[in-house]
């Protein structure tokens, strides 16, 4: 059920007439439903030609925009083809595509668009934006886009935004530009939390504890914000470190960082019956210190007897649910596979998503590390974004001393579906 648009949604609906439309600003803020009724309209009466939507990826696509969609229209009105790289909407084929690295200009080539929706914009490469304005050729041809914030220097915010005719700001004034020849003709709709009136109040405390430090800024207060300082920022010793493992309802996964000149480290992770997240254990080899490097058929006899020797409430062994391993140590999974190791997978590493899901983790209070994970604890405090990056627009993290927290957010984010229900206030999730 959607509630119909008031305030700042209505006004940016309204608004929506240049070339390009932006809604940007903190998650949940109601900026995606108001641009999902406008494209619905654009659709019906926008010019005739071939329309585009596009996403970080065409499964994010889905679950973004489309799936809100098939509750809006309904099923019969929402006609997805997985794979094919259509859907068609009120009776309008519309191509779909995914965006996320230099390649994605490639897909769009040659296509002559009358319109285009774009999901998650600052997750695109510069060039994949380019060729698109290049593809809206037809005449009267509109593009309407939305995204969370990023750094500064980010290339949408520096070449576009910042360039926008017209801005409805995130206190609801509206500023129009009185220098047209330096202006682009694209109107920018800027949100924060509160401009949804319909979110219960305890979903919005809950999304307020689950971010911190740069989530917090740019996700809770939309702001475009350079990303600086500790990474896991809210990261406390005596809150989220523990001298006993409670008993534990599930062992959900091993999160592997894989090294032959720097450390290899394992962190075993569980979900306790008190339905929190527990790092139990860590497994860690560093050939600096221990002046001797391993073979992946030696790493995977290490991984295999830490497991079974790992002994929690009288009983000795354990046989994690998931085994995710860094994906660029294919030799290593193919060990672990020939050695008959199960559920082992690829690890997702999309970095900042992973940053991400463990800060929410931590930031919710929903994660305790064991004592014994001395190895993680010492890189915790230290890890840190890379400022000269960060100037560039480009948010990544300084590569030093970052091997147990890349275990940590390799088995965490790539099992963030199964524990994301654990956070507080997840039974109250609802479309924005």
């Amino acid at each position: 059920m959607f509630t119909p648009l008031a305030g700042k949604a209505l006004r940016a609906t309204q608004l929506a007439a240049a070339r390009g439309n932006l809604w940007e600003g903190a998650v949940r803020s109601g900026k995606t439903i108001g641009s999902i009724i406008v494209w619905i309209r654009y659709i019906r009466t926008g010019p005739p030609g071939a329309l585009l939507m596009v996403g970080k990826t065409e499964r994010t696509l889905k679950r973004n925009i489309i799936d809100p969609m098939v509750q809006m229209l309904g099923k019969k009105r929402v006609d997805y083809r997985a794979g094919a790289g259509e859907v068609t909407i009120l009776g309008r084929l519309i191509y779909v595509a995914g965006a996320n690295d230099e390649r994605a200009a490639d897909k769009i080539k040659g296509l002559t668009l009358a319109g285009a929706y774009l999901d998650e914009v600052t997750t695109y490469p510069e060039s994949f934006f380019r060729m698109l304005e290049t593809r809206l050729s037809v005449e009267g041809a509109q593009w309407f886009g939305t995204t969370n914030p990023e750094g500064p220097n980010h290339w949408l915010k520096k070449q576009y935004l910042n360039r926008a005719r017209l801005h409805l700001r995130r206190d609801g004034t509206i500023v129009e530009t009185q220098d047209p020849d330096a202006s682009l003709d694209l109107h920018r709709f800027s949100f924060v939390l509160e401009d949804n009136p319909t979110l219960p109040a305890a979903y919005v405390d809950s999304l307020k504890r689950s971010h911190q430090g740069l989530f917090y800024r740019r996700y809770i207060l939309g702001e475009w914000c350079l990303a600086e300082g500790v990474i896991y920022d809210a990261f406390d010793e005596a809150k989220h470190v523990v001298d006993l493992v409670p008993e534990i309802s599930r062992w959900m996964a091993v999160g592997i960082d894989y090294g032959t000149v720097n450390p290899f480290a394992a962190l075993l992770i569980g979900i306790g019956t008190d339905s929190r997240l527990y790092v139990a254990s860590e497994y860690r080899h560093d050939s600096r210190v221990a002046k001797r490097q391993l073979t992946d058929a030696q790493y995977s006899v290490g991984v295999r007897r830490w497991l079974a020797s790992y002994e929690h409430r009288g009983q000795k062994g354990v046989q994690p649910s998931w085994i995710f391993v860094d994906p660029s140590a294919a030799s290593f999974m193919t060990q672990l596979w020939s050695d008959g190791v199960p559920g082992v997978n690829r690890a997702d590493n999309d970095v900042k998503d992973g940053i991400r899901s463990v800060s929410t983790a931590i930031g919710a209070d929903l994660l305790s590390i064991h004592r014994s994970c001395t190895g993680l604890l010492e890189e915790l405090p230290a890890y840190v974004w890379d400022s000269k990056a960060a100037e560039k627009g480009i948010d990544q993290p300084l590569k030093i001393d970052d091997h147990s927290v890349d275990g940590l957010r390799y088995g965490l984010h790539s099992s963030v579906n199964e524990w994301r229900h654990l956070l507080p206030g997840a039974s109250l999730e609802v479309a924005a």
